[in-house]
């Protein structure tokens, strides 16, 4: 689809082939490519080492390694320790702006449908989330971006400028910004991608949770509003989804607000940059039955 702005600059894609040669003269490494990962806005790639396993190519434009391996790759390895099913890493290495990662192939597909089941096991691998960051101060907190730019994402301009309907939405994700705190409290792992693309299965049971580019140290609870944005109608029963939403109402107003105009900004923001105006109303849609 085209973008419905294309005035505002799209996120970088991976070029995969280009990034194994630049690995492979960085670090001796020779990895073959093998195609695309399904699904993603920036790209993944299935590669194969020297020694024949396979795993998988991430590239993160406008980053830097120490910031990485910090805040994202720290939580994934602390859950990894504790059981959880997160991917290993296997390589990490700068290359220009970006930082290039190769990690461990999970077995299991993505979830195209959240049923009853599936969603069970997204709650429960959710509240095994809790406290697992407990006086990990070294790991940054959660920024919500409610009341400026994200880096490359939560853009406040295409909201104000797109349209009318947008625009409103905007002053509401910024004064829910003014009564928050800029990063989120807890020590909870936040996995900030959380939904059914990213949760890997074999015949209905998750074996893997993955893409954890944007882990913090937060509220566990973030992620339950994250894997509300990622059910679309098409991709989940409306019991399932009014069910998902009762966990919501759960939520008490200050944690649940602030998630929810974060993932307002992020999806509204992304959809105005790289779809078409249709998909914007979507993600209008359902960002208004909050905003309130």
């Amino acid at each position: 689809m085209t973008s419905s702005s294309p005035g505002w600059a799209r996120a970088e894609r991976l070029d995969a082939d280009r990034i194994a040669e630049t690995v492979h003269a960085r670090t001796g490494v020779r990895l073959v490519v093998e195609g695309p990962c399904p699904g993603g806005q920036v790209g993944a790639a299935y590669v194969r080492w020297p020694d024949g396993h396979r795993a998988v190519l991430k590239w993160r434009p406008h980053v830097e390694l120490a910031a990485l391996q910090a805040g994202p790759l720290a939580v994934t390895e602390t859950l990894r320790a504790g059981g959880f099913p997160a991917p290993a890493t296997e390589l990490a290495t700068q290359i220009g702006h970006a930082v290039v990662v190769v990690q461990e192939l999970l077995p299991g597909a993505k979830i195209d449908r959240l049923d009853h089941h599936g969603l069970d096991q997204a709650l429960a691998l959710n509240a095994s989330l809790a406290g697992r960051l407990a006086g990990r101060t070294d790991i940054p907190p959660l920024n919500l971006h409610l009341r400026s730019d994200g880096p490359g994402y939560c853009l406040h301009g295409p909201l104000r400028e797109h349209s009318g309907r947008s625009a409103a939405l905007e002053r509401w994700i910024t004064s829910a910004g003014a009564g928050h705190p800029d990063v989120m409290a807890g020590y909870d792992a936040v996995h900030q991608d959380f939904h059914p693309g990213n949760l890997l299965a074999v015949d209905g049971s998750v074996t893997g949770v993955i893409d954890w580019d944007g882990a913090a140290r937060g509220d566990r609870r973030f992620d339950l509003v994250t894997l509300r944005f990622g059910i679309h109608p098409e991709q989940a029963d409306a019991d399932v989804v009014a069910r998902l939403d009762a966990v919501l109402d759960a939520i008490p107003p200050d944690i649940l607000r602030p998630a929810w105009a974060h993932m307002s900004l992020r999806m509204t923001d992304w959809a105005i940059r790289h779809f078409s105006p249709e998909e914007v109303d979507r993600w209008l849609d359902l960002a208004e039955q909050r905003a309130r």
